[in-house]
């Protein structure tokens, strides 16, 4: 198979899709693996690495796009590369389509096969491809908070771990699952008083016996979430629903009656953000102010630490890109019912449930798609 690696063009994105060890083992297999000149630089990863793993490095996207069956990718495809995608093409990437009609109306449009990281799933019921970008996204999650909480950011001028005399910062993370346990083990790390809010009464257990006293657990209801928001110091958005919308959990009034200089990280902005208030911002101009409340709501929050990021995905994507080439698309999705569920278009079709019931679209089984 020929499988294509374009440069990310999204915002300071400097992640890769593909690494040169995965490279190699593609080619060793008899594939062939074009690299767009450049592509591994923000992860420190240089063209020569891919021309000893046995790349052919391209001038530009043209070439990828227009030769590759399968492109591999980290984020989802921008305008200019929907534009470059055509019919029995294959889409291998984070594409967050609840959020964003327009992408899926060109996806659609063009006929491509696209199989999102984020709605591939594992044997214990997990989103393996999701998770490693989910720990590192909330682990990045109170850093950023705790910058923003900086006064010449626009935030109160407290620090998290407090000092003597001084109390520390008062946290809430609301979410219990990958984002949300990440957050709070940096957030604790810091020094910082923190509560986790979620309805998983089983994460939340778990959380108690990783963490003890230290960590507050609550069950998560609105009357919580407005109480505990209007108390915080700093709020990390990190609920997750896969593939669907994520539910505006955070009111706009609630916003309104927080603390002035008080920070929102919502980290699941990728699929609409849990705050009414939210918007996508990006690395160039992460932040803005509803109500003197700071929200930072970047998009790719794991693309700031490129190298770390490219790795930790490359760990969980290795397999699938290799199941992909070895038995080719239709076969590859046909077995594996996990991979399938990570199939969002295919030939002009919806074909993830939760996408499809966000943007009110006609929903076609993967498996009937594939056939037709």
């Amino acid at each position: 198979m020929l499988l294509g690696v374009p440069r990310e063009i999204k915002d300071n994105e400097y992640r890769v899709g593909l690494i040169p060890s995965t490279v190699r083992e593609l080619t060793r297999r008899g594939h062939h693996v074009l690299v767009e000149t450049d592509a591994g630089l923000g992860a420190e990863l240089a063209d020569t690495a891919y021309q000893e793993a046995g790349a052919e490095i391209v001038p530009g996207p043209d070439q990828v796009f227009e030769r590759a069956e399968l492109i591999v990718k980290v984020k989802e495809p921008l305008a200019a590369e929907r534009a470059m995608l055509r019919r029995n093409q294959v889409l291998f990437t984070y594409l967050h389509l609840a959020a964003d009609r327009q992408q899926t109306e060109d996806l659609l449009a063009s006929g491509v096969t696209a199989i999102a990281y984020e709605t591939v799933t594992s044997a214990l019921g997990t989103l393996p491809l999701l998770t490693p970008m989910s720990e590192i996204a909330g682990r990045m999650a109170p850093q950023v908070g705790a910058h923003c909480l900086e006064k010449v950011n626009g935030g109160r001028g407290v620090l998290l771990s407090g000092a003597p005399g001084v109390p520390s910062g008062d946290v809430f993370i609301i979410g219990s699952g990958v984002v949300g346990s990440n957050a709070a083990l940096i957030a604790l790390s810091l020094g910082a008083s923190v509560t986790v809010a979620g309805r998983n009464v089983d994460e939340l257990r778990h959380l108690e016996a990783q963490f003890g006293a230290r960590l507050r657990t609550v069950f998560s209801t609105p009357a919580t979430i407005e109480t505990l928001c209007r108390r915080a110091d700093l709020v990390v958005g990190a609920v997750l629903i896969a593939g669907a919308t994520a539910p505006k959990l955070i009111s706009a009034a609630t916003v309104k009656a927080m603390k002035p200089g008080a920070v929102i990280v919502d980290v699941a902005i990728d699929q609409g953000g849990c705050a009414e208030t939210s918007r996508p911002t990006t690395h160039s101009n992460p932040t803005y102010v509803v109500d003197e409340v700071v929200h930072y709501c970047v998009t790719n929050m794991p693309g700031a630490v490129a190298r770390t990021s490219t790795f930790a995905l490359s760990n969980v994507t290795y397999p699938f890109v290799l199941a992909l080439a070895d038995r080719g698309t239709v076969r590859a999705l046909m077995v594996d019912s996990h991979l399938r569920d990570g199939l969002n278009v295919c030939d002009g079709k919806i074909t993830h449930e939760a996408v499809a019931h966000a943007l009110g679209l006609r929903f076609v089984p993967a498996m009937e798609a594939l056939k037709e």
